[in-house]
């Protein structure tokens, strides 16, 4: 098979490691940057380029778009899909996953274990906010933060209130959420490929840092997660049409919650925890599913 890999960065260790293992079970992988493509958009004749070269007769293409270039990468892999290219994960799921929001929305819809969730316009409401989310501490995110930025922690009452004032008045959109405290800064990963849990590993933030992502100096292990949170994590990457996502989870008083689903889950810390090869189970995935043209939703948004 000829697979074609969107990223940017060409020696991350997720995307060495997904050309490694699709060369090692016999395919051809290349990667392109998506910012450096261009779109020729003519009726029944898409066509996408990278310089001169026309990039066609490929069988699938594994995304793998930052969020900082998510407008332009999904244009991208939107074209892809007009042209009949399987997608490891559609250009539509992949945009709802990103849109912080709109996840939470679909997620409650499909009674999936979350912590409250609270979203206002109007600083008017920042008392009534604090108060619906469980009053302080609460946490505090922007909508389009990524990696643990633009995510804050308002210990008391008048903390939390400065800064979603502060952000309000910046004009920027926030989720404010309850405090999970009994989780203990750690959280639970679990990588979903093809609607089944393949591995899972817990992270714990860095000394006096509540946020538990790897890029911010947290740890991870191994563990083995109960079969309500192993059904918490397929439900959610159902919910957002994703065939491959890390879907990350509190342990609450009240059973799993889900914090995020992200779509373009690294690979390293993973691996690295449970030894499992994550990389050559998503190249499995294209081998059993890739097929022309079969994208649910064609391009469409």
């Amino acid at each position: 098979m000829k697979i074609l890999m969107l990223a940017r960065n060409q020696n991350l260790y997720s995307h060495k490691r997904l050309k490694e293992a699709a060369e090692e079970r016999g395919h051809e992988l290349n990667m392109y940057d998506p910012l450096k493509c261009y779109m020729d958009i003519a009726s029944h004749r898409p066509k996408l380029f990278f310089g001169s070269t026309e990039i066609k007769g490929y069988d699938a293409v594994i995304p793998r778009i930052g969020a900082s270039v998510t407008f332009y990468g999904l244009a991208v892999l939107r074209q892809l899909e007009t042209m009949g290219m399987f997608p490891v994960n559609e250009s539509v799921a992949i945009e709802r996953s990103r849109d912080k929001l709109r996840s939470m929305q679909l997620l409650a819809r499909d009674g999936i274990g979350l912590p409250v969730t609270v979203f206002a316009h109007d600083t008017k409401m920042t008392e009534e906010v604090i108060q619906r989310a469980g009053g302080a501490p609460v946490v505090i995110k922007l909508l389009e933060g990524t990696q643990g930025v633009g995510v804050v922690l308002g210990e008391t009452h008048k903390a939390a209130k400065s800064v979603i004032e502060a952000f309000r008045g910046a004009n920027v959109n926030i989720l404010v959420q309850e405090f999970i405290r009994e989780a203990g800064a750690t959280d639970i990963r679990a990588l979903v490929v093809g609607g089944k849990v393949v591995a899972t590993m817990q992270r714990t933030g860095a000394e006096g840092d509540f946020r538990s992502n790897l890029h911010r100096g947290g740890s991870a292990c191994k563990i083995r997660i109960t079969p309500e949170e192993r059904s918490t994590a397929i439900r959610a990457a159902k919910t957002m049409g994703l065939n491959v996502c890390g879907v990350d989870m509190l342990r609450s008083n009240h059973g799993p919650v889900v914090m995020e689903v992200n779509s373009s889950p690294g690979l390293e810390g993973v691996e690295t925890a449970t030894g499992i090869d994550v990389a050559s189970k998503i190249i499995e995935l294209i081998e059993k599913k890739a097929e022309y043209g079969k994208t649910k939703t064609k391009g469409k948004g």
